[in-house]
């Protein structure tokens, strides 16, 4: 029993995250697995497996957790916050349930294989909607956000760890799936220019800069690297001046929203840091924070007092946007205490993992994520967070190495 259940629980973990993007269409497959994985874990787990776990990144994330709900007790905030705080539970529990795998494979192909199948999805719906409304245009394919699998700014995520996994599986000598690596690659990067998933556009870039850290002749490649970024970002600029200009307009511009299913223009964030500023400038204890219900409801509250458009106010008020900035959520709903120990986690795994690409480009992935989407505030969001977190916490010396290999000239 033991045998067939150790061979079979890896493959539970594969399915998860190859349906999270169908959470839609089969909400209940995923609870599902996690309850295999639940069930099987204690007669599989043995006591060498939990020497794997990185000590001082996992003590500092279960003291965060701990802290979360001492606050929420203390504070008597428990029942309202508790909704936001069994989120941050998922990336932990998947963790644990983790450390009987061996290895990553199956769980890096999962990510790879949803990533494609939500890409052709979402292309066979345009293809569909194209032949219903005879328009074919790219800002066509651009504006119809309703033809996703998921909303664009995780698809985007998704795309982006996709292409990650593909870079780090590649071969330095010829291997025969390297073609299928780069081809992944290609078609990730060319669907995020497609949907203009800005978040994910601007995470590639940065973790393309960062990979000229790593390897040989690495000032020559930084400055090539700074010198095209200058170039090619200048000339995108003056081309596209008008488009730039109202991509983060002023607040009273908020009136000009345009919102289409989930998706929330880049621009308009700024209103809503704006109104995170405002509370936190009210905030009682700063220490200790206010909650996640008591910052959604304050910035209810802004929204219904700063927006003078009655339909914009009406969009903010019934879709309740929350700060679109993880650590803007931390600071105000759970305080400096609660900001710096999360932020502690990030900076103990960058410590550890700062001379090896792939992890530091995980780490910076969800740290540029986390500036414009409060990640743990959506079930989507924690699966993909844990997902990070496994290949981080787990320490894999075969990962070591494989790296380690890349980089020798």
């Amino acid at each position: 029993m033991k045998i067939l259940l150790a061979s079979i629980y890896p493959y539970a973990f594969l399915l998860l995250y190859l349906t999270i993007p169908f959470d839609d269409y089969i909400r209940a497959f995923p609870n599902l697995l996690l309850g295999i994985l639940v069930v099987a874990f204690p007669i599989i787990v043995t006591k060498d497996d939990f020497k794997k776990l990185l000590v001082k990144p996992i003590f500092l994330f279960l003291l965060f957790f701990t802290f979360l709900l001492a606050s929420a007790f203390i504070f008597g905030r428990f029942e309202n916050d508790f909704v936001v705080i069994k989120k941050m539970l998922i990336p932990l529990g998947l963790v644990i349930l983790y450390i009987p795998v061996q290895d990553f494979k199956k769980l890096n192909k999962a990510i790879i294989f949803s990533s494609i199948a939500a890409i052709i999805f979402s292309l066979v719906q345009f293809i569909i909607l194209v032949n219903k409304t005879g328009i074919f245009n790219l800002s066509f394919f651009q504006e119809s956000i309703d033809i996703l699998l998921i909303d664009r700014l995780y698809l985007g995520l998704l795309c982006v760890l996709s292409i990650l996994i593909s870079y780090q599986s590649l071969k330095n000598d010829y291997h025969p799936n390297n073609r299928f690596y780069l081809a992944n690659i290609l078609l990730s990067g060319l669907y995020i220019v497609l949907i203009m998933s800005k978040v994910a556009i601007l995470i590639v870039i940065v973790v393309a800069l960062l990979r000229q850290f790593y390897g040989t002749h690495k000032k020559i490649r930084l400055l090539i690297s700074f010198a095209i970024v200058l170039i090619v970002g200048g000339i995108t600029y003056n081309t596209n001046k008008p488009f730039f200009e109202k991509l983060i307009p002023s607040e009273n511009n908020t009136a000009e929203v345009n919102f289409i299913e989930n998706s929330m223009p880049w621009g308009y964030r700024t209103f809503i840091w704006k109104c995170s500023n405002e509370i936190i400038q009210k905030m009682e204890n700063r220490f200790f924070g206010i909650g996640f219900k008591e910052t959604n409801q304050r910035l209810l509250q802004c929204y219904e007092t700063d927006i003078l458009d009655k339909n914009t106010k009406q969009i903010f008020l019934s879709k309740k946007f929350n700060s679109h900035n993880q650590y803007l959520d931390f600071y105000i709903s759970t305080g400096i205490i609660g900001m710096l120990l999360f932020i502690g986690l990030l900076g103990a795994l960058f410590s550890h993992y700062r001379k090896h690409f792939f992890a530091t480009a995980l780490i910076f992935t969800i740290v540029l994520f986390g500036m414009a989407e409060n990640f743990f505030h959506r079930q989507i969001g924690a699966y993909y967070f844990g997902f990070i977190l496994v290949i981080l916490l787990i320490d894999n010396t075969f990962f070591k190495n494989s790296e380690k290999e890349k980089y020798t000239p």
